[in-house]
């Protein structure tokens, strides 16, 4: 199924306000939320609406009316606390405010704590690109722990998501945006709702067998593996605690790694409450003149690389995902019928019309 991109948006404020977000939150947390379905990233978009944001509000672990605090301000570093606020929204305010910072320093830094799921991290990253400056987002999973480390018989760490992004001039945007484990939560209930088997290297069991069936890991038989499979476990291990030094130790967040998951008994413990994040936005033409237009030509050259294989051109990360939503926004965002109903479903429980089909009403 098809959905009218602007119908979605609207569909998903009127939920998010529903739930008491002022309009304007709502309508960001909605932009924020439909970003992984405009791009692709089916996982990481609607398919977390009624299973993620939506408990996280109605169970009161996010606050909707929240007003973030400033704990400490050195113009071009700030400390926040984003009390409980929706990370949705909370997350693109931090970058703004990084990206502001960045505009009269060069360089702005916003430190938060206290924060819920702020869903596709590549999303906030962009903030900054809209700007012309180069955007980098960390965030851990609060006390949230479902990843062993390399070696290690307990769970300690989240998926820790980090991105980047930078403006790329007349190419589309550079846009990194993954999980420090091999595959997002997200992806492995996406394939267990499809039915679909995981390509080894995502999932092992306790004995670090490779396990492909995506159910295992919801029910405690497989648990993560690191991004850079077997041979480089340490790289995506060493950035999962990177991420979680630069959001949580930073901030004062939630770790994963707090001396009360010791006494976990290998599967996943505590929950992703107080969550920590990392916004930092660069200005490049701060220092010296000739940044943007290097960096075109950088990316000109990235895809001008003569293909090993004809017809099969080469891109970097964000090109297809930069293509794929400018299609989307014109011809409608693809939907699971299981993933409509479910809207349909949350529509009804708040009296709203569901989201159109594309074409409905044109």
């Amino acid at each position: 199924m098809t959905v009218d991109h602007d119908a979605l948006l609207a569909f998903l404020t009127e939920v998010f306000a529903g739930r008491g977000l002022p309009r304007g939150r709502a309508a960001e947390a909605a932009r924020a939320l439909c970003h992984g379905d405009l791009t692709g990233m089916d996982s990481h978009g609607v398919a977390n609406l009624a299973g993620l944001y939506l408990p996280l509000l109605d169970e009161g672990r996010a606050d909707p009316g929240a007003e973030p605090r400033v704990l400490a301000d050195l113009g071009a570093a700030v400390l926040l606390d984003a009390r409980r606020s929706l990370g949705l929204w909370a997350a693109s305010e931090a970058m703004d405010l990084a990206a502001r910072r960045a505009g009269e320093h060069g360089v702005g830094l916003v430190s938060v704590r206290g924060a819920t799921h702020l869903g596709c991290a590549g999303y906030h990253a962009l903030r900054a690109v809209e700007r012309g400056m180069i955007g980098v987002v960390a965030s851990n999973c609060g006390r949230q722990r479902i990843a062993r480390p390399p070696g290690g018989a307990v769970a300690l760490l989240g998926t820790n998501p980090l991105s980047a992004a930078a403006p790329a001039g007349a190419h589309p945007p550079f846009l990194l945006d993954m999980s420090t484990t091999a595959a997002p939560t997200g992806r492995v209930r996406q394939a267990a709702r499809e039915g679909r088997r995981l390509p080894e290297g995502v999932l092992c069991d306790d004995h670090g067998a490779p396990v492909t069936d995506p159910a295992a890991f919801d029910a405690g038989r497989a648990h993560l593996m690191w991004l850079g499979g077997e041979a480089g476990r340490f790289k995506g291990f060493g950035l999962g605690l990177l991420v979680e030094v630069l959001s949580a130790v930073v901030s004062g967040a939630g770790r994963g790694p707090d001396p009360d998951a010791l006494a976990g008994d290998g599967g996943p413990s505590g929950r992703d409450d107080d969550i920590g994040f990392l916004m930092l936005a660069i200005a490049p033409d701060a220092l010296r003149e000739g940044a943007p237009a290097d960096a075109e030509e950088l990316f000109g050259v990235v895809t001008a690389c003569p293909p090993a294989a004809p017809g099969d051109p080469v891109r970097y990360p964000g090109w297809h995902e930069h293509r794929t939503a400018r299609e989307r926004r014109a011809t409608g965002v693809p939907l699971a019928a299981g993933l409509y109903a479910e809207l349909a479903d949350v529509a009804a429980r708040a009296g709203i019309p569901a989201p159109a089909l594309a074409g409905e009403g044109r």
